[in-house]
């Protein structure tokens, strides 16, 4: 089953290789990304020099929370592809949702 989002709802996708962590925040209307942050990103790596772990991926959490607040953006669609919620993708998923972004 392909999740997709809304036209107010824009779709948060997770997506996790070896090394890294990429957030991507996608308007499926319009067919664009909107933003994205990733542990390759310049915030994410003046805060750590580390690679994808459970403290990178709550910063990437609050950072694209923000992100999406400076977008105007309150409610967005979870997606967490193949990954099961756990680790690193509920810690991404909880520090985007103490940013105050609901899903």
């Amino acid at each position: 089953m392909k999740i997709k989002g809304k036209l107010n709802k824009p779709r948060l996708y997770i997506f996790k290789s070896n090394k890294h962590l990429y957030a991507n925040i996608i308007d499926d209307h319009n067919q664009k990304v909107l933003t994205s942050t990733s542990s390759l990103s310049k915030y994410i790596k003046n805060e750590t020099n580390q690679f994808a772990n459970c403290q990178v991926a709550k910063l990437i959490g609050k950072n694209i929370g923000i992100k999406l607040k400076k977008l105007g953006i309150n409610q967005i669609i979870f997606d967490r592809g193949k990954n099961i919620y756990h680790g690193q993708v509920k810690e991404l998923a909880e520090a985007t949702r103490n940013e105050g972004i609901n899903f």
